[in-house]
């Protein structure tokens, strides 16, 4: 196993670029600034089947999405429904053990809450080591549609430099790498 650590982008947006893919960028950034190497991948330009052998080399996923009536896209939610977590016949987990960040996107600070969802989904449906709490960013975050305002990039690359570390630490562990779900 190599020291590095492989951080995986997903954007769940329905166009290419954008303010998720512009968060997620920058959460990405702050994983590359603590040694991780980084990938993203946007819902609305590859294959799901690509996505998914992805997250087989992948040691942590940050998973990104505008919010749409009070939860993450219908993009997502059908990649994590084709996403199996070994259990019932299922061969493959490619998720379990592994770390994970959420950042969503939003017109207003009313759905911050909407992260919680996704963060328990990933917790117990595929016993992911999900970094807390999850990110959200409305459009006062943004300084246009792909710049992040000085604040919330420092806050995106802080949440970056926390999943790298709460990669390594995953990764350093048997116990946590073995939880599985939790049914």
């Amino acid at each position: 196993m190599s020291d590095r650590i492989r951080v995986l982008g997903v954007v769940a947006g329905p166009e290419p670029g954008g303010r998720t893919a512009t968060a997620v960028a920058g959460l990405l950034d702050g994983a590359a600034g603590a040694g991780a190497d980084t990938r993203s991948m946007e819902l609305s330009q590859v294959p799901t089947a690509e996505v998914l052998a992805a997250f087989a080399d992948a040691d942590a996923v940050v998973f990104g999405s505008p919010v749409y009536r009070a939860g993450h896209t219908a993009a997502l939610r059908a990649l994590l429904e084709a996403t199996e977590r070994g259990r019932w016949g299922e061969p493959t987990a490619p998720l379990q053990g592994k770390a994970a960040a959420v950042v969503l996107t939003g017109a207003s600070g009313h759905h911050f809450l909407a992260v919680d969802g996704l963060r328990s989904v990933l917790a117990g449906f595929f016993a992911v080591q999900v970094l807390s709490p999850g990110l959200y960013l409305d459009h006062s975050g943004y300084a246009d549609r792909s710049t992040l305002t000085p604040e919330s990039a420092g806050l995106a690359a802080a949440h970056g430099r926390a999943l790298a570390d709460l990669t390594r630490a995953v990764r350093a562990s048997e116990a946590l790498r073995a939880i599985t779900p939790v049914v």
